[in-house]
């Protein structure tokens, strides 16, 4: 089996990839000790690649997978967009913000982001993706699944909350499962081959 080494302290997101990831034998592991990269990216791919070069100096196998994603508000000019994840100190916090400067507003248009990055033990860009997952903001909580601003987004491609999908219908239709799916397939197809 494959381990890769996933830039992140987050193990919900390493929980969602390693359900996507085992049918390809790639197991997904976390840094070990705190992760602090600086995110100081202009935009998602920029961030996801400040986390992976950082991991790759701390780990120690032969691939590195970042992602960086967030929430953008069409009628907000794309906020949170790259902040998503400090746009306040909690998550609770982050939606009771969103949902307060979405009043009264009629356009809800919103998308996941998630883009993605591998690097080897260098640093040096092997691939990159970036997808996204169409929706709108509701106007209250739903769910209680998935995590982050999961409660208040409603899925297009499943016509019901994002913290309303079972974890195999998130894998089908999330930002991050197609950004994943398209590394996956990557990683079988051409780094695998060589």
């Amino acid at each position: 089996m494959l381990k890769i080494t996933l830039a992140t302290g987050n193990s919900h997101k390493a929980e969602e990839i390693n359900i996507i990831a085992k049918e390809y034998n790639i197991e997904f592991v976390v840094p070990e000790g705190e992760f602090n990269p600086i995110e100081d990216g202009d935009n998602f791919l920029d961030n996801a690649y400040c986390k992976a070069k950082y991991a790759s100096k701390i780990g120690n196998t032969e691939l590195y997978l970042a992602d960086d994603s967030g929430l953008c508000v069409e009628a907000l000019n794309g906020e949170p967009g790259i902040y998503s994840a400090r746009y306040a100190e909690t998550p609770k916090l982050r939606i009771k913000k969103l949902l307060s400067n979405m009043q009264n507003i009629k356009n809800r248009r919103a998308k996941f982001v998630c883009a993605m990055v591998v690097t080897d033990k260098n640093g040096s860009i092997l691939f990159k993706t970036q997808q996204e997952c169409l929706g709108y903001i509701m106007e209250e909580e739903k769910g209680e699944g998935g995590f982050g601003y999961d409660p208040i987004f409603f899925v297009d491609d499943m016509q019901k909350g994002m913290a309303e999908l079972t974890k195999e219908e998130k894998a089908q239709v999330s930002h991050r499962a197609k950004s994943l799916n398209k590394v996956l397939n990557w990683i079988k197809n051409e780094y695998n081959k060589k």
